[in-house]
């Protein structure tokens, strides 16, 4: 059962009834907003500044926005730099820039700071589509949530990516938050919960729970509700926060299901799947199937045709709850 408070429509499944808006407008306008509020906000680019939406930004604020050129690595100890003089630095490039080239640069001089710098990764997963493999990041989440005290965000949708963009800005410390390229479905509203480190459960259920985080979280639900047609009642938590990961909401939703199935655009090796699979492990062990990607590079494609070849549409959903149930 779905709260329909928290979303724009009761019947999810109806996508005619959602606007489809890419999560990179979600960054832009939380920029934007914190232009006008806090004059410390100040963005970085590394020359993709239209398509990461941080323009937006530059043309409001110009005289806080640096243009760093295609030098990623110099941009982030740049953020560093200015996060220890009391600035609130947005890294703004792809994922497989940042934190995929900038690493060593993100480890030692933001992490090992603890700088307050807020670094995002556009056009992450397979999802950008014919840019092929050289630009879907699909290991970024694994390189960023084991750095100490850097926390991991992947918001849902438009609407939540403004929410955390806004939150990452009054958090105290790193943050890596990562969004998408292409249009996606705006299903949450302004009054749908976000807070870090808090998951939240978008749908009750008695016989499995799926796990979910990004945009894949709109399939999740629409799977859950194909399969509540064939009796299968599944519950349905939007794990937005990889880092720190709510680990009470996970073990409560895995004692009363006895089975997970976890869904993110990422390896599933060291992705958000790994990160419940270690608290599951630790506290409720129960049947785990993971839907990501196995273990493979990305590939050219358009996006939709992408997300149903590596098995991240609802049909890979509904398989992998099919299949879990049969463990339990």
């Amino acid at each position: 059962m779905i709260n329909p408070k928290s979303f724009l429509v009761k019947n999810l499944i109806d996508q005619k009834k959602l606007k489809a808006i890419p999560t990179r407008d979600g960054y832009g306008e939380g920029l934007i907003e914190l232009g006008k509020i806090n004059k410390d906000v100040v963005v970085l680019c590394a020359d993709i500044s239209d398509s990461t939406r941080s323009g937006w930004f530059r043309d409001a604020f110009p005289d806080r926005f640096i243009e760093t050129g295609i030098a990623e690595q110099n941009m982030m100890g740049v953020a560093a730099g200015l996060a220890l003089s009391g600035k609130i630095p947005f890294v703004s490039t792809y994922a497989v820039f940042c934190p995929g080239v900038n690493w060593s640069q993100l480890r030692v001089c933001v992490c090992q700071n603890d700088a307050n710098v807020k670094l995002t990764g556009a056009h992450a997963g397979v999802s950008v589509g014919p840019d092929g493999m050289s630009h879907q990041a699909l290991e970024d989440i694994a390189i960023t949530r084991c750095l100490p005290g850097l926390v991991v965000l992947a918001p849902c949708d438009a609407i939540e990516t403004k929410k955390a963009t806004l939150a990452a800005a009054k958090y105290k410390g790193p943050v890596y938050l990562r969004f998408a390229r292409e249009k996606t479905s705006v299903f949450t509203t302004e009054n749908t919960s976000f807070a870090i480190g808090k998951a939240e459960i978008f749908r009750i259920g008695k016989d499995v729970t799926i796990i979910a985080c990004g945009p894949l979280v709109y399939n999740s639900l629409v799977a859950a509700e194909k399969l509540s047609n064939r009796g299968i009642d599944v519950g349905v938590i939007n794990n937005h926060t990889i880092k720190p990961i709510d680990e009470k909401t996970i073990i409560r939703a895995a004692k009363e299901t006895r089975a997970v199935v976890t869904v993110e655009e990422h390896q599933v090796m060291g992705g958000m799947g790994s990160a419940v699979a270690e608290v599951l492990a630790k506290n409720c062990p129960v049947p785990i199937e993971m839907v990501g990607i196995q273990d493979r590079w990305g590939e050219s494609g358009e996006s939709d045709e992408l997300i149903e070849h590596f098995g991240l549409g609802v049909n890979g959903i509904v398989e992998a709850v099919k299949k879990v149930i049969t463990r339990k």
